[in-house]
């Protein structure tokens, strides 16, 4: 091995998987001296397979970071890994609670609480149910690894699309692996933690706590309520741990974690204004009314980056996350070892958030959802010269319970009536005169859209769900080796959703109209077809055609004088619907076949099968009338290839992959202004192809590489959701509308061919680090990242003004090491150049058609950190 110590810092990088290496990586690596001595690279050894081996002879494609990469990366949470790892999407929408990951091309909102994750999210060997609980901070962890492609024999719960896996430093008996950290930045950000272990009986117990907070001013004026508000941080959590070791061959690990968040979030500027159609004059929308609500309009376009909104009151977004784990290891033999992982998890969380995102006093949403959960993974592990195996048994089980509530606010009734522009005026008024004129006995009109109404639901699920697994590796010869594992998962699955709609004086909720329709060809049954027939009515009794107590008339102008007449019209979002009782049961057999072929010392090639699976569920969300509540469960079958070479006289590793991946009954989730339609998509092909190097031109230079490309498209769906704001300001009809009748259209569209949401084609990752010597005592190295993320579709829908073009981002860091001190400081920022983009998202403004919003990405961030190791 070199011993210059200019040199070490980097090769302890590289010897825990560094980022751009594609390599397989679950626990800590480990470097072999002997071997980096003759090979100039680094051999690791990594567990990704559940057992020591090394990094370049398995068969997986995954990055990985050690907890040191990601302290000096200043890598604050889950969100910063997808500047660094390809094919990762992770981003956050609604709230702080929601919070979506993917991985080459397949992911899961989780803006709905019927939806299961498809990338599997692991702390510590811990399945993490909920996408939303793993967004708090990475703070004294060993290790987080990507695995991609579908993870359905090995690890935990079974998922389609990949898994991230999270490992946190144990308890130590030396004493050694203590350190406070702080750091400071712009908008105010102060970021602490700390940990430290203790020995209690030495070499048999030992005690381990962490400690974080962090806090950071918002990065979005709000133009009433003040500068800097909005995507704040408000974090703390605390984590306590046991080890217990009383011989050489047992080993028991408790493990106690906290947090809490409590945000301000998330903000979402108007991205399309529809004060007046792009496309068609004289076509005005919500925006020309808002003024006179005194609400705030925006331009959209290039002011989105202002990052400035309009709210009645700021959101409020808090999460409690807690949970108990016992992981237990004995050695049985030279041969034969156990592991058995219990744990149970708590997740609360609370939202409210003004979501007609305007200072007019229109509409909120509270959202308030828990969930427990235990699981309990036992692993039966054989190793020997020729033949490996690991046979196990899970069981996992859930509880959820969601209580949300859309509710109208003062401005709310006025609101609904000027999207008639007046139309509907003369008719209320002349029920109105009508009812004067008769002295009361005919009932005056009623308002159609009245403040304090709510739209709930209460769902509740219960879950379970067993498996039994295995998987082996076998030498077929020196050279090949042969890999495949089998799972079966059996799914059971109690839903139950309860709607209702309530009236602010209790009375019942009326179902009059089934939509607002077309006014130049009103169809029988909406609420412009009925007022038409109430108008024509009232023009006959003006005329005295008509006795006012006429049953025909009494029975034309009834809704009228009904309290929320509107409402059942206005859209899904505030129409009445049915309750959902269902139990799901579901079972499925997954697995994976590698063969791996050691062509020579530095040279291995592989490729695999494997497939992967999640269970289906229910759409919690109020959905139009032709869209079915109950989605299936999503399938995956994923072929690779992958070559993992090392040219040892140029210090050069590249590593490469192939894949083509199929999904079957894919679930789509998108929201359309009136709601998330969660649908089965029928069939989503994904192709792609990753590259990723590390070089070493000399001891002092490294240089790190990484290319992912994802072509991902929808082979068939021919129930997706329809073009809205396009339609809305061209006049252009959706193209995937099949239905023959314009005056009455299907609720949904076909989207077989068109790209999933927020999934670019191709990402780029470059990296480039020079270290020194400050002085005798301090190491020193300056690094440039730069990611490259291409153009993507923002929306299921495709609407062609849903998009976000390719953004560069520029990430700069300048590291030292005291090593007198064994003190690193850190001078860093991230999107140093600004680069303005959408955070992979928009929607359709709620109730308010044309318009759109968008979430809104990191401005730059700079700052200092202080590391003190003791």
């Amino acid at each position: 091995m070199k011993t210059n110590k200019l040199f070490k810092p980097s090769r302890l990088a590289i010897s825990v998987a560094a980022i751009f290496s594609m390599n397989s990586f679950t626990g800590i690596a480990q470097e072999t001296p002997d071997a980096a001595e003759d090979k100039g690279l680094e051999t690791i050894t990594v567990t990704a397979q559940k057992r020591i081996q090394n990094l370049q002879e398995v068969p997986i494609a995954v990055s990985a970071f050690s907890g040191d990469e990601m302290s000096e990366a200043v890598i604050k949470d889950m969100y910063d890994l997808q500047t660094s790892v390809p094919a990762l999407g992770a981003f956050q929408s609604q709230s702080a609670t929601n919070s979506s990951f993917s991985i080459r091309g397949v992911g899961t909102s989780s803006q709905n609480f019927g939806l299961e994750s498809s990338v599997g999210l692991y702390v510590d060997g811990v399945y993490r149910a909920r996408q939303n609980s793993m967004i708090n901070n990475l703070v004294d962890v060993e290790a987080v690894e990507v695995l991609r492609g579908p993870q359905g024999t090995l690890f935990g719960k079974n998922t389609p699309s990949g898994a991230i896996l999270v490992r946190t430093v144990k308890p130590s008996h030396d004493g050694e692996d203590g350190f406070v950290e702080a750091t400071v930045g712009n908008y105010g950000l102060v970021n602490f933690s700390g940990a430290a272990s203790m020995s209690a009986i030495e070499d048999v117990l030992a005690f381990r706590i962490t400690a974080f907070g962090s806090q950071r001013d918002g990065i979005v004026d709000d133009v009433n309520l003040g500068d800097n508000k909005l995507n704040d941080r408000d974090r703390w959590g605390a984590r306590l741990q046991a080890l217990y070791t009383p011989t050489d061959e047992l080993e028991i690990r408790f493990i106690a974690d906290y947090s809490e968040i409590d945000e301000i979030c998330c903000a979402a500027p108007v991205q399309l204004s529809n004060l007046q159609a792009t496309e068609i004059p004289g076509k005005f929308g919500s925006d020309a009314v808002l003024p006179g609500l005194g609400g705030t309009v925006f331009a959209g376009g290039d002011a989105f980056y202002d990052r400035e909104v309009a709210l009645s009151f700021l959101p409020v977004s808090t999460m409690e996350d807690k949970g108990l784990s016992m992981e237990i290891n004995y050695e049985i033999d030279n041969n034969y070892s156990i592991t058995a992982i219990s744990a149970y998890r708590n997740f609360e969380s609370f939202d409210d958030t003004d979501t007609d995102f305007t200072d007019a006093d229109l509409f909120g949403t509270k959202n308030d959802a828990s969930q427990s959960s235990f699981s309990q993974e036992i692993r039966l592990d054989y190793t020997s010269e020729k033949l490996n195996y690991i046979l196990g048994l899970y069981y996992f089980s859930q509880d959820l319970d969601l209580d949300y509530s859309l509710y109208t606010d003062t401005l709310f009734n006025p609101f609904f009536m000027s999207s008639f522009q007046g139309a509907l005026d003369p008719l209320l008024a002349g029920i109105d005169g009508v009812s004067a004129l008769t002295g009361g006995a005919i009932a005056p009109s009623a308002e159609a859209a009245p403040m304090g109404t709510g739209f709930d639901h209460i769902a509740e699920q219960d879950h379970e769900s067993y498996a039994i697994f295995g998987q082996f590796d076998y030498k077929l010869t020196d050279a090949l080796t042969l890999t495949a594992g089998l799972r079966y998962t059996d799914e059971s699955k109690d839903l139950s959703t309860v709607f209702s709609e309530n009236l602010p004086d209790g009375s019942e909720f009326p179902t009059f109209f089934s939509a607002i329709g077309d006014p130049a060809a009103p169809v029988p049954g909406t609420l412009i077809y009925g007022a038409g027939v109430a108008g024509a009515m009232l023009a006959a009794v003006g005329a005295g055609q008509m006795s006012p107590f006429d049953p025909n008339f009494l029975g034309a102008i009834a809704p009228f004088q009904t309290l929320g007449w509107g409402f059942q019209a206005l859209g899904a979002t505030t129409a009445s619907r049915a309750d959902i009782n269902e139990t799901l049961e579901d079972d499925q057999i997954t697995g994976t076949v590698k063969l791996s072929y050691q062509v020579d010392r530095d040279t291995m090639v592989y490729a695999s099968y494997g497939t992967g699976y999640k269970s289906g569920g229910t759409n919690t969300d109020r959905i139009r009338e032709g869209f079915e509540p109950i989605f299936d469960a999503e399938t995956s079958s994923s072929f690779e290839v992958g070559l993992k070479k090392d040219f040892i006289e140029q210090n050069l590793r590249i590593n490469a992959a192939a894949h083509y991946t199929t999904v079957d009954d894919f679930q789509a989730n998108t929201f359309t202004g009136n709601g998330f339609n969660l649908q089965n998509a029928g069939d989503y092909e994904i192709s792609g192809f990753e590259l990723e190097s590390s070089w070493f031109p000399t001891d002092s230079i490294e240089v790190n590489l990484a290319y992912a490309y994802v072509n991902a498209e929808y082979k068939s769906f021919e129930r997706g959701n329809c073009w809205v704001a396009y339609s809305w300001h061209t006049g252009i009809t959706d193209p995937g509308q099949e239905s023959a009748d314009p005056a009455n259209p299907n609720p949904y569209c076909n989207r077989s061919g068109d790209r999933p949401a927020g999934e670019p084609e191709n990402q780029l990752m470059l990296k480039l680090k020079k270290e020194f010597y400050l002085s005798e005592n301090i190491f020193s190295y300056v690094q440039v990242e730069y990611s490259y993320t291409g153009d993507m579709v923002l929306d299921g829908s495709n609407d062609p003004y849903a998009t976000q073009d390719s953004y560069n981002l520029v990430n700069l860091r300048w590291y030292m090491n005291l090593e007198e001190y064994d003190t690193d400081i850190i001078l860093w920022g991230r999107n140093v150049f600004d680069e303005e983009y959408i955070n992979r998202t928009n929607f359709n403004t709620p109730l308010q058609e044309g318009k759109l919003n968008a979430y809104v990405s990191e401005p730059v961030t700079y700052g200092i950190t202080f590391k003190k190791r003791f």
